[in-house]
């Protein structure tokens, strides 16, 4: 599974990604965790409003910092 945090480093973007990698340890998933901070490449994948989350290309979360609980569900969803 690929996780990606789009964010061009502010104190939500940084949240988001304390809050996804929180998740993945407690629901111990393998995935591979990406850090997108060049704003071209948010803009190219259509994403307005960071922070944003993005797993397996599917944009899932954009504009807002989703808790940790939300997150696991996000990440279990498919299993």
């Amino acid at each position: 599974m690929k996780v990606e945090v789009f964010g061009t480093g502010c104190a939500k973007c940084h949240l988001l990604e304390k809050h996804v990698a929180e998740a993945i340890t407690e629901t111990g998933v393998a995935v591979e965790m990406v850090k997108v901070d060049d704003i071209a490449a948010i803009m190219s994948r259509g994403i307005i409003f960071t922070p944003a989350l993005a797993i397996d290309g599917e944009t899932k979360v954009s504009g807002r910092v989703p808790s940790v609980k939300q997150i696991r569900a996000l990440l279990t969803a498919g299993a």
